[in-house]
């Protein structure tokens, strides 16, 4: 790719991702909606937002609910590591697989599964009253909220921890062994301090992860009136009766200046965490550590997590989305039905956003392959500073929570006249997700192309290829199955996303995770289990043909 061309694509990435922050760093400083002709430059957002009780006790909530998540899955995720990884816990093979659907699936959607399921009348709920006497739990809670957080991220630790532990060589842990230590001491004093590092980065990423929550709170707190970051900033909206545009942008700052130093943060650990464990051993040589009796205890603790990360959300929602109705008293035999369903179909906006949702996830994810292709191809084996540049910029975007970068791309259409009749289009929410989505996608595909051996492009240019028919004809052939792997998991992500299509709704660009957002505040349990287990088909789909796609790349390697 000529240099020129390449500079360009850099600036225009940089163009991309800087616009929608400047503008929310110019509304901040706004008096009023910066397109009206009263707008002035004023602070008086941030006066208002620092002066407000309920910004403290959001932030308080988020740090307390962050904390906590990050105290429960760090250590459950990196022994979850070990135990499949480095041990004989039985089922291992089949077990992993499962371990990362709470991934996969939209934590709105599981925090309506534990309302229909762990809820005052949720069916696990009144079948413990029914032994009990009473709900030993209470749901709306920020100790309940903690929990559920905590090991509905468990996956985010252990694959991180799982992918560096296999990169560690076993002959350090027979060591251990021959010395007389037992398979729990191994773990506590030589696999996972080996790596620390990469657990030190799942920390931080779970502490940021847990400030920009906002399915979970919304469902699970609201009621009682507990609230966070990012549903303050929802709340905000219309605070006044009318939007209040300056708050929001002042709030939307706020979180940025918390969470960018996070993100590279991250970003530097990660590269310490690489560095650390290339210090490896004979890893193909490894022999399971055995556990002895404890491996069923092991397996016993493993399947209780599962039931309570996966089975009981997603088996709630897809078993009320099949009831006419539920309560206490109301018996399961004679109440099926697939009204709810039907009634889907019976309302426009339902329709179209199961439709977008498929265009989006499917089409909308292989544009933005595409895009994220284009940008590595732009930087790949590049030795200039404009390829730091790119390193950089695709980091800011996950500095923005869903809900910030959805509101931000929503102004950008209100403030570019030229773009304007597009804000009611599937358009805007493509560029919101793949502005949200651009570092998660650069490094899918970067992982991809660092796979190929230099001298395979190098001969291509010796033998007279330009360098735009040698990433044509030569990198991208070579990498298809990590594209194929890429669009698959762009796909899951785009299906579940929520959050940021909140400030997009609109007659038009209707997708299921904004349209159960809306409709939670409307009450409506019987449709929000439908869509919620129509959602759930989709992304079940997506992970059929992920590891599809994964199956046919390792049988051409």
């Amino acid at each position: 790719m000529p240099t020129r061309m390449r500079v360009a694509l850099v600036l225009a990435t940089a163009l991309f991702v800087l616009a929608p922050i400047f503008l929310i760093a110019w509304q901040s400083v706004q008096s009023d909606a910066f397109f009206k002709p009263n707008a002035r430059l004023s602070l008086d957002a941030f006066k208002f937002v620092l002066t407000d009780d309920d910004f403290y006790a959001s932030l308080w909530n988020s740090v307390q609910i962050s904390v906590g998540m990050t105290l429960i899955a760090v250590p459950l995720g990196s022994a979850l590591a070990f135990l499949l990884t480095r041990t004989d816990v039985p089922g291992g093979r089949w077990i992993e697989p499962l371990v990362l659907a709470p991934m996969f699936i939209s934590s709105l959607v599981l925090a309506f599964g534990y309302v229909v399921g762990a809820g005052p009348v949720g069916f696990v709920s009144l079948l413990a009253k029914s032994v009990f006497g009473v709900v030993p739990w209470t749901l709306y809670s920020k100790p309940a909220i903690i929990v559920i957080a905590g090991l509905t991220h468990v996956p985010h630790v252990y694959l991180y921890v799982s992918t560096a532990l296999k990169g560690v060589g076993s002959d350090i842990e027979e060591a251990a062994r021959v010395s007389g230590s037992n398979p729990w001491r191994v773990a506590l004093d030589v696999s996972l301090p080996m790596v620390l590092p990469t657990m030190l980065f799942c920390t931080l990423l779970l502490l940021f992860l847990g400030i920009e929550l906002f399915g979970l709170p919304l469902v699970l707190g609201e009621p009682e009136g507990i609230s966070v970051l990012a549903t303050y900033l929802f709340k905000l909206t219309n605070l006044f009766g009318t939007p209040a545009y300056h708050l929001l942008a002042a709030v939307a700052m706020l979180i940025v200046a918390l969470t960018l130093p996070m993100v590279y943060l991250q970003r530097k650990m990660m590269n310490d965490a690489d560095r650390f464990v290339s210090v490896k051993g004979k890893a193909a040589a490894r022999k399971p550590l055995s556990l002895g009796p404890w491996r069923w205890v092991a397996f016993g603790a493993i399947v209780a997590w599962l039931a309570v990360s996966v089975v009981l959300p997603v088996g709630a929602v897809i078993l009320r989305s099949v009831l006419r109705t539920w309560g206490e008293g109301v018996p399961l035999a004679g109440n099926f039905t697939a009204q709810h369903f039907a009634a889907i179909f019976e309302f426009p906006n339902l329709r179209r956003g199961i439709v977008n949702t498929a265009l989006i996830a499917t089409l909308g994810a292989a544009l933005s392959v595409a895009v994220y292709t284009v940008l590595n191809l732009a930087v790949h084996r590049w030795r200039s500073r404009w390829a730091a540049v790119i390193d950089y910029l695709v980091l800011l975007p996950r500095a923005l929570p869903g809900l910030v970068a959805g509101l931000a791309i929503f102004w950008l259409f209100l403030f570019v006249p030229l773009i304007s009749p597009l804000r009611s289009t599937l358009l805007s929410i493509w560029i919101a997700y793949t502005l949200v989505w651009l570092g998660y996608g650069i490094r899918l595909i970067s992982g991809s192309l660092l796979q190929i051996s230099p001298e395979l492009e190098e001969a291509a240019r010796v033998a007279g290829a330009s360098a735009g028919r040698v990433s044509l004809h030569v990198t991208v052939p070579l990498v298809r199955a990590g594209l194929f792997s890429a669009w698959a998991l762009i796909f899951i992500t785009y299906v579940k996303e929520y959050s940021t299509a909140v400030y997009l709704l609109a007659p038009g660009t209707e997708v299921l995770g904004s349209l159960m957002v809306s409709l939670w505040d409307t009450g409506a349990i019987d449709t929000i289990a439908a869509l919620s287990t129509v959602n759930i088909v989709m992304i079940g789909l997506g992970v059929l043909l992920l590891q599809r796609f994964e199956k046919a790349s390792h049988a051409k390697a």
